[in-house]
């Protein structure tokens, strides 16, 4: 339990379930049905976002220790234990998931007309998988959670997905299953040595350096493909082209930052030696996936696959300043990944407008939309910016700082790594050009309408998250600069020991 005795992190991470409970009782004609399930997953996950505020305002940011902590035996005699809490690594992701939820319903609440309720259970799953894997201070807790994020996923893609919804989700689900099977086996080794599943105690845990190199690559065969990583990408733009526009949202806002979190709660603090070999191979990934997926995604006729291609430059450029293992590098890339959170959302929902409207993502059916929906433009070309990192905005102060923590590492991949901004502004900018500026030459794109006042609401919280996190980056770098701080302090701790032991 925290300090005042509440179980804040389980209320968080189980009333999603229970508003799903509820969705399975509702009875009555399809409409009535359809309408009561789209309202009760709405109010639940506000309920849920305004419960995790609390986490915001009460959150102690001048230690790194970790905060509303509840603890239960579980499995005692086996080391197993129900344990839960945050630190200002984790605390900034639990509340990106439960304000996404409820502007994924809000989206979904005209485009999904099939099957309503059964679509409500799936998000509504899906924030208490997402709220509990970021919460977890149980090892084997983590997994479950980490792994059940893939079933609702994979039936909101499989059932209303797009016309290859099959094929995008089953890559995804096999994409997964090899890294999964081979984290599990690491768990399952370190339960052996310690005795225990608690991560805290796990970090006091003293491995042999040619264990961790085995240990590192079993973790990093499971979250190089959640982040995703160059070769393992391939299944993200497929899932992206073929989910209906929340699960693009939530797919590219919360899920894809899963692999990276877990680079930082287990790869740094808990195999330093391991990390610091393998650093030069990241970073040579991170490379050739900001450069090559950012030509790729010029080359691009599909929206949702042009931004699908931008995230894996995006998340290159996080996996970039993680392992660049100083302040500025994994202080940057937090911050870079709760800004492509919202960023890379808001331009799903961007598309999403317009498909709903033409049900076409093909870059070349449109043209002249600002001539017929002025506040979209608008509102499509803030997020555009911040994609790009215009100074000001959500993109610009993560990736400026994980570049000055390459540079620091290694100024040429910095160099190499800067490339991303130059290359981002090139496809997104030519993405905004064709579809906001050309000639108009159909007639559905002269009837579109502008912006809804359902559509203004979805929009307006990832607006102001956009400017405030662009205008006042530190209210959001003093949650983990303590956590920052402690991470480094135990890497470098751990990988002075060695260098003791051969004096």
């Amino acid at each position: 339990m925290n300090a005042a005795g509440f179980p804040l992190l389980s209320l968080l991470t189980f009333l999603p379930l229970v508003g799903a409970g509820v969705l399975l009782f509702i009875r009555g004609e399809e409409a009535v049905v359809a309408a009561n399930a789209r309202w009760t997953a709405l109010w639940t996950s506000l309920i849920v976002f305004g419960l995790s505020l609390i986490l915001w305002f009460a959150f102690d940011k001048s230690t790194a220790d970790y905060q509303f902590v509840e603890q239960l035996a579980w499995m005692p005699d086996f080391g197993l234990e129900y344990h839960m809490g945050v630190d200002g690594i984790s605390v900034l992701f639990v509340l990106l998931a439960t304000l996404l939820t409820p502007i994924c319903i809000l989206a979904s609440w005209e485009a999904v007309q099939t099957r309503v309720r059964e679509y409500m259970i799936a998000f509504l799953v899906l924030e208490a998988m997402m709220v509990g894997m970021f919460s977890s201070l149980d090892i084997l807790m983590f997994y479950i959670f980490f792994e059940g994020v893939l079933i609702p996923m994979f039936l909101i893609i499989g059932v209303w997905g797009g016309a290859r919804r099959v094929y995008a989700a089953y890559k995804l689900f096999l994409y997964t299953l090899l890294g999964s099977l081979l984290m599990l086996l690491a768990i399952l080794t370190l339960w052996y040595m310690a005795g225990t599943t608690s991560i805290p105690a796990l970090m006091r845990l003293q491995i042999a350096p040619s264990l961790q190199v085995w240990l590192f690559l079993a973790f990093f065969a499971s979250f190089a493909v959640k982040v995703p990583m160059w070769p393992v990408h391939t299944w993200l733009p497929d899932a992206h082209v073929e989910a209906p526009t929340a699960g693009s949202v939530i797919l590219a806002g919360v899920l894809l930052k899963m692999g990276a979190y877990g680079f930082l709660r287990f790869s740094l603090p808990l195999l330093p030696q391991a990390t610091e070999w393998f650093a030069p191979f990241i970073f040579a990934l991170s490379i050739v996936a900001i450069i090559y997926t950012s030509l790729v995604a010029m080359a691009q006729e599909d929206m949702k696959k042009l931004i699908a291609y931008s995230s894996v430059a995006h998340m290159g450029i996080v996996t970039l300043g993680i392992f660049a293992l100083n302040h500025q590098g994994i202080s940057g890339a937090i911050f870079q990944m709760l800004s492509h959170g919202v960023v890379s959302g808001a331009l799903f929902l961007c598309v999403g407008v317009v498909y709903d409207r033409v049900h076409s993502r093909e870059i070349a059916r449109y043209g002249g939309v600002a001539k017929v929906m002025p506040s979209y433009a608008i509102v499509f070309m803030l997020f555009t910016m911040a994609s790009i990192g215009l100074p000001g905005l959500a993109g610009f102060p993560g990736e400026m700082l994980v570049i000055v923590g390459a540079w620091r590492a290694n100024p040429w991949v910095a160099l190499l790594g800067a490339t991303g901004m130059v290359l981002g502004a090139a496809y997104m900018l030519w993405l905004y050009r064709r579809v906001l500026f050309s000639r108009i030459s159909k007639d559905e794109i002269r009837a579109l309408l502008d912006l809804s006042p359902r559509e203004y609401v979805t929009f307006a919280p990832l607006i102001l998250l956009t400017l405030w996190m662009g205008l006042y980056p530190s209210s959001f770098f003093s949650f983990f600069e303590v956590s920052v701080s402690a991470l480094l302090q135990r890497h470098e701790a751990a990988m002075a020991l060695p260098r003791m032991a051969g004096m």
